[in-house]
């Protein structure tokens, strides 16, 4: 019993089960339980943009050089580049060799379109080159913490830590000593917060198999298997071989951040559990000047899992309705995808947007095909955000030995040695 007090992790497995029983046996009272989960992320988001103006401000006034600042930062959007290109082409292989869609001959005159309405409204956020950089810059500078976009965040972070670095310490001083003091507070709410996950995981999971079910597990299961099974090669493989290259291993990572995770499974979502990643990021020996860059871009820029399942979803669909996709379709598929894939946090339902946004993009494929993919969306959704959250961890520790701001023998203690980890961190 004093294990379970004192372990976030087992309690949150153990929400985990209840909720799925709980949902599964008494429906109809388990489908009223959404506001938990509901409110346990809403808790976590509305520390997000006050928690990231403060760790990227820091961060680049406690680098002391902006130009090593800037340097980290286009080394963050190379590397982003590189692995959700990696994802994309991973997504796009899967469907084309495994074909999920292939045979099922659907009559896309039978589909409801009125399904759709809710998600078309927000194509528009992800759609065309300028509207995208556009949105990127907020109306107002209060304006870039209430939308709930954490690129605007990062681009008032910016410009703020930039231009407090350039001015004389007599000034910078005590503005940067404030915003610590803030930090220090937001960090203590969270901690606060995060003692919740598990009522917000049992909500949200009791909901979730009170509406749709367990036979959701079958339907399109195929699909489903195939997303699965890609997402834990990319996890295990790809984003393995890169740790190892560094002198690190994917499943001790794993290991660290394993409460985060499953609370991200509980969820959804990986926005409920940023700030907690971010602080044992910085315990795990990575400079704050490199956290605080890294993982508030990525949750835009680096979405692994997002990545694979937009060109596997887009493909599926093209077999399910009979469009017959050529070499040079596919490569612009990938063209597409690289670019609607930015355009993903923030935006509800973003998944789903994201898709009809690259489809309206690509005519080829009918865009009503997607509402063949909503009832498996929510159990996608678990993975999907699980590896996006692995992959921006795996970011962080490549940039942070790329520029040389990693106490690699700390990393190891603390990777290696979990009982000791644990007292580090304070749990």
């Amino acid at each position: 019993m004093k294990l379970i007090k004192r372990s976030l992790f087992l309690q949150v497995i153990i929400a985990l089960v209840i909720g799925c029983l709980f949902g599964y046996f008494l429906p109809h009272i388990a489908i009223n339980f959404q506001v938990f989960g509901n409110g346990f992320v809403k808790l976590v988001k509305m520390l997000i943009a006050p928690l990231i103006f403060c760790v990227i401000v820091l961060g680049i006034y406690g680098a002391g050089d902006l130009k090593k600042a800037g340097k980290v930062g286009i080394k963050t959007l190379i590397y982003f580049e590189i692995m959700t290109t990696i994802a994309l082409i991973l997504g796009l292989a899967a469907a084309y060799i495994f074909k999920p869609g292939h045979g099922m001959h659907v009559d896309i005159s039978t589909l409801d379109a009125s399904q759709m309405t809710k998600y078309n409204e927000n194509i528009h956020a992800v759609t065309g080159v300028s509207d995208f950089f556009l949105n990127m810059i907020p109306q107002t500078a209060v304006g870039a913490f209430t939308g709930n976009d954490i690129l605007q965040v990062v681009v008032f972070s910016i410009l703020f830590g930039v231009a407090l670095s350039m001015l004389s310490k007599d000034v910078s001083e005590p503005v940067a000593s404030f915003i610590d003091k803030i930090s220090q507070v937001i960090f203590k709410i969270m901690s606060i917060i995060i003692k919740l996950a598990p009522i917000g995981v049992f909500g949200a999971i009791s909901f979730t198999v009170a509406k749709f079910g367990i036979e959701t597990l079958l339907n399109l299961g195929y699909l489903v298997l195939i997303y699965y099974v890609t997402v834990i090669f990319f996890v295990v493989v790809i984003l393995g071989l890169v740790l190892k290259l560094l002198g690190f291993n994917i499943f001790k990572l794993i290991r660290y951040f394993r409460e985060e995770i499953t609370i991200v499974c509980g969820t959804s979502s990986s926005d409920s559990v940023l700030p907690q990643v971010m602080y044992k990021l910085k315990k795990l020996g990575i400079k704050d000047s490199t956290v605080s860059l890294v993982i508030p871009s990525g949750y835009s820029f680096n979405l692994d899992g997002f990545s694979i399942y937009l060109t596997l979803a887009v493909v599926f669909i093209a077999q399910a309705t009979g469009v017959h996709l050529t070499i040079s379709d596919l490569i612009m598929i990938l063209l597409i995808t690289l670019f609607t894939s930015k355009g993903a946090h923030g935006i509800p339902a973003s998944a789903i947007v994201v898709l009809a946004a690259t489809l309206s993009s690509f005519p080829v494929i009918p865009a009503i095909g997607l509402v063949l993919i909503l009832s498996v969306d929510w159990l996608i959704g678990i993975l999907r955000a699980v590896s996006n959250l692995i992959g921006n961890c795996v970011a962080t520790l490549v940039i942070g030995v790329w520029e040389n701001d990693v106490d690699r023998k700390r990393v190891h203690q603390m990777l290696d040695d979990p009982k000791w980890a644990k007292s580090e961190l304070g749990n």
